[in-house]
């Protein structure tokens, strides 16, 4: 028995007409209703599984909605946080958003003072900052521990020590590193910074320092403390350097020696020093003499603490394009400078400053002055032992255009007269606390001479009020503009 369909076609010739579309089949049959129905079940599950289905149906990552700066490049966002970056707090809140900003936080750092070692040897100091080109490794190259509340602080050096040390406790080589640890974190800074160009360190040897020289060709600034002879042909190999401290001996903290062998070394290697700086050096003349004949660009020379011996103050005309020649915490200048017809004088130098030096004996003072006769701008600070008698050897410095006094006790009103109205350029003078200076002993010459000046600052002491020292001298209508210009 067969049974026929009431709705088949009784005319199989005949097509058949097309179905209705029903709103359910659209339903059902679209895919991007289906996904999003999809999208609903798994969004109703769980938080995880419907931030799963978000991230499969959104272009763009979940992660993506909540920081937008990861649709910026590196490169871009860099130079926005090198904008808003002005200040250290600011720095450090930037690299506590992300791990992200972290990294290229890091990459905008140029300067950095290390203060352990290890983060040097480990190599986290390369990959957290590897554009450095300026590093002070002073503290890191010492034992002491960092939270004490005891800090040695000197002119070259600060360090924090033990509460426990003995009264007769030196801090000197004994308690820094060993040479060999030295020179490995300056190989590994070395290796990973070939753009450093200034560096500080201390108690390295020749090898650390040539290693230094081959990676960073770019190196124009150095300070060395605790350096010998055999150091310095280390240094000699850093062709573009620049600028140069060297530290060797300091009272109380370490003792080396640099000598006249030195100084060759180094004037024969680096040719294109401009500053240099040499704290508690020895040497004599033969060693600055070697230092004027090979560093022709050698533009500013300070001695500190030093150690010459007599008649090394002849050999500083060696330096011919010298300008600016610095004495600071000197116990002497030159003992025996030698016959003054046979010092010659530096014709280009413009600047004579003298900090904290004792200026007693009357002989080196003399040869000072002679040396720098051409000098424009002495200024003269805390010195001792400058009275009237030593200081009337400044008149042979002729074209003297800007002086400075201060802290100077001995010096008083008449012997600073007698000096100033030598100096026929004067334009700018400068005294402040010294006691021996009176204003009520200014005399008539002397205040006509300060309204002719272009700068002047007279506060020999507190009690200082020049306007009414010298109401009862007669300065004509000259003095009173001069007077309403300064008040």
């Amino acid at each position: 028995m067969s049974f026929r369909s009431e709705n088949q076609n009784p005319n199989p010739t005949t097509p058949t007409p097309p179905l209705k579309k029903r709103w359910s089949d659209l339903w059902t049959k679209s895919k991007p209703i289906n996904q999003m129905v999809m999208a609903m079940k798994l969004r109703s599950l769980s938080p995880r599984r419907a931030a799963k289905a978000d991230a499969t149906l959104s272009p763009f990552p979940a992660v993506a909605i909540a920081d937008r700066t990861l649709l910026l490049s590196d490169q871009i966002l860099l130079k926005i946080l090198a904008l808003v970056s002005d200040s250290p707090a600011q720095r450090n809140s930037n690299s506590l958003v992300c791990k992200r900003w972290l990294n290229l936080q890091g990459r905008l750092l140029r300067s950095l003072t290390i203060s352990d070692w290890n983060f040097l040897l480990s190599g986290r100091l390369i990959h957290r900052f590897p554009n450095l080109n300026h590093v002070d490794l002073l503290s890191a190259a010492f034992i002491s521990p960092r939270n004490s509340a005891i800090l040695l602080s000197h002119r070259v050096l600060s360090v924090h020590l033990h509460s426990d040390l003995a009264p007769n406790w030196c801090f000197c080589e004994e308690n820094m590193l060993p040479v060999e640890v030295i020179d490995n974190g300056l190989a590994t800074l070395a290796a990973g910074c070939p753009n450093l160009r200034r560096l500080h360190v201390i108690g390295a040897s020749e090898m650390g320092l040539l290693s230094v020289a081959e990676e960073c060709p770019t190196l124009q600034e150095l300070e060395l403390q605790c350096c010998s002879d055999n150091v310095l042909r280390g240094i000699a190999a850093c062709a573009n350097l620049q600028i140069l401290k060297l530290v060797g001996h300091v009272d109380g903290l370490y003792s080396s020696v640099v000598s006249d062998i030195g100084l060759t070394i180094l004037a024969q290697g680096c040719k294109r020093l401009v500053r240099l700086e040499l704290c508690g050096c020895e040497g004599s003349f033969d060693g600055i003499k070697a230092i004027g004949k090979c560093c022709l660009m050698l533009e500013e020379l300070t001695f500190s603490d030093h150690k010459m011996d007599d008649g090394w103050l002849a050999a500083i005309p060696f330096c011919e394009n010298l300008k600016t020649l610095r004495f600071q915490s000197c116990k002497r200048i030159d003992s025996n400078p030698g016959m003054e017809e046979y010092l010659g004088s530096c014709s280009a130098l413009e600047r004579l400053h003298l900090q904290k030096c004792q200026l007693r004996d009357k002989k080196s003072v003399s040869a000072l002055f002679s040396v720098c006769r051409a000098v424009r701008e002495i200024v003269l600070q805390d010195c001792w032992g400058l009275d009237n008698s030593i200081f009337s050897f400044a008149m042979m410095c002729r074209r003297v255009k800007l002086f400075y006094l201060e802290g100077c006790s001995l010096l008083t009103t008449e012997g600073l007269e007698h000096v100033i109205h030598s100096w026929k350029e004067l334009q700018s003078l400068r005294v402040v606390s010294c006691k021996n200076i009176k204003e009520c002993e200014i005399s008539t010459a002397l205040a006509t001479l300060f309204t002719s000046l272009k700068e002047l600052r007279w506060s020999p002491d507190t009690k200082s009020l020049l306007q009414s020292s010298v109401t009862g001298i007669t300065m004509a209508k000259k003095g009173g503009k001069f007077f309403k210009r300064a008040r």
